[in-house]
């Protein structure tokens, strides 16, 4: 069982916050009274709008009083923060206690989950082993506390994010990364999406208790959702050890962050820009919708930060060289490609290419702020033009949900897809 959870319509800032004191007073009871040294792990920018920023502040503040506090920001493989995102998402936290996870140099392999297991619980779909490789700091240096900070959401790869996805994927080397995220890829982004536990999920599971089993760790999550005044608010604190913690959080999640609607011919959806600035995040608008989205749909995504695809130069160079081309395409280079290709070598790519395609049943096609539209035609997206888009649909003045334009034309917005999963009753199902 978690150790505590509150659940309301909508918390305050100090509701939050008062939590998190309780949370710091229960790790403090349960795991170490009196700890030197305190590991957090919050989630990246991407995820600022859950408070994760200032829920981690309020941690730091209260553990630094007696203890070395350090973090780390579960990055997983996109670019890390600068400095300003930093004081930008944590405030007053000193930039010298805020490490930096490389997936490619700071991993250490301690285990691995056999392609046997793999390739049951994907019932065939993979068949290979997921090295368990994770930032070697959890290991090599010793921890009093770790806690854990995140947003329990639907998510593409896991059915839902945080929990143990802070270690395995946040924290995670290249070639965990890489192998997991082609099994989830393989059992198919719809099968992924709200799901509780995933095959993918279920590896993570294993790999924690076998590998992570004696780490002085804990979890605080939280749930959101839109308010009555479609304000995007908190309504569920989750604390605990255990993956009973995550279950509490994502069942709550499946009741409050999935919109069942009819199928969607038209959707404009908003990433917003101090958060999203390649496709490799900013493509969460084509996750959580395209269940939703009917066939022959278009999906018209307003992204105001967008300047590249990969989160990395190699990674950017993956999306432009082959596109978002669909996954019998792509499955079908990955199977050609010899070891040191770059569809093996860069799996993780492979599977975000897979990810990204529409599979051809509904257009795609991005408003961006900085990407042109030869950049965008060249991955086999469509281009808007920025100014003349968001003066037709201008996010200040659109609703979530359906809108009729001046014209009659009817669309459905979306302010904040990365907060949610829409989809058809059809496919909930």
């Amino acid at each position: 069982m978690p150790w505590f959870y509150h659940t309301q319509k909508q918390f305050t800032k100090k509701d939050i916050l008062d939590a998190v004191v309780k949370f710091a007073d229960e790790a403090k009871n349960r795991i170490c009274a009196h700890p030197k040294r305190v590991l957090l792990l919050p989630p990246d920018i991407t995820r600022a709008h859950s408070g994760a920023g200032y829920i981690t502040e309020e941690l730091y503040k209260i553990f630094a009083k007696d203890a070395e506090v350090r973090l780390i920001p579960t990055l997983g493989q996109h670019v890390p923060h600068t400095p300003e995102q930093n004081r930008w998402m944590f405030g007053s936290v000193p930039e010298d206690k805020i490490d930096k996870h490389n997936w490619r140099t700071d991993s250490k392999t301690v285990g691995e989950i056999p392609a046997d297991y793999v390739k049951e619980i994907s019932g065939g779909k993979a068949d290979w082993a997921i090295p368990v490789a994770v930032n070697r700091k959890l290991f090599d240096e010793k921890w009093d506390i770790i806690l854990n900070i995140g947003h329990v959401v639907p998510h593409e790869v896991l059915g839902f994010a945080n929990h143990n996805k802070n270690y395995f994927i946040g924290l995670g080397g290249k070639e965990m990364i890489c192998a997991s995220h082609l099994m989830a890829a393989c059992c198919g982004i719809e099968n992924n999406l709200g799901t509780l536990t995933t095959p993918l999920r279920a590896c993570f599971n294993k790999a924690e208790e076998e590998f992570l089993g004696h780490l002085p760790d804990a979890y605080f999550q939280v749930v959101m959702a839109y308010s009555d005044s479609g304000e995007l608010v908190h309504t569920g604190v989750y604390a605990g050890e255990y993956v009973e913690t995550y279950l509490a959080a994502a069942k709550a999640s499946r009741k409050q962050n999935i919109t069942v609607v009819p199928p969607l011919k038209k959707v404009v959806a908003v990433m917003q820009g101090d958060e999203f600035y390649s496709t490799w995040v900013a493509n969460k608008a084509i996750y959580r919708t395209r269940k939703a989205m009917a066939d022959g749909g278009e999906l018209l995504i307003i992204a105001p930060g967008l300047k590249r695809f990969g989160e990395q130069p190699e990674i950017d160079s993956l999306i432009r060289k082959y596109g978002y081309a669909g996954t019998e395409k792509v499955m079908e280079l990955y199977r050609k490609a010899g070891p040191a290709d770059d569809l093996k070598d860069l799996a993780v790519g492979t599977a975000h290419l897979i990810h990204g395609s529409s599979e051809g049943r509904f257009t795609i096609t991005y408003a961006p702020g900085h990407l042109t539209e030869k950049d965008l035609k060249t991955v086999n997206f469509g281009y808007a033009d920025y100014k003349e888009t968001v003066k037709r649909y201008d996010p200040q003045k659109l609703k979530n949900g359906f809108n009729t334009m001046p014209d009659g034309e009817e669309i459905y917005f979306i302010s904040t897809p990365s907060a949610g999963l829409w989809s058809t009753a059809e496919r909930m199902q």
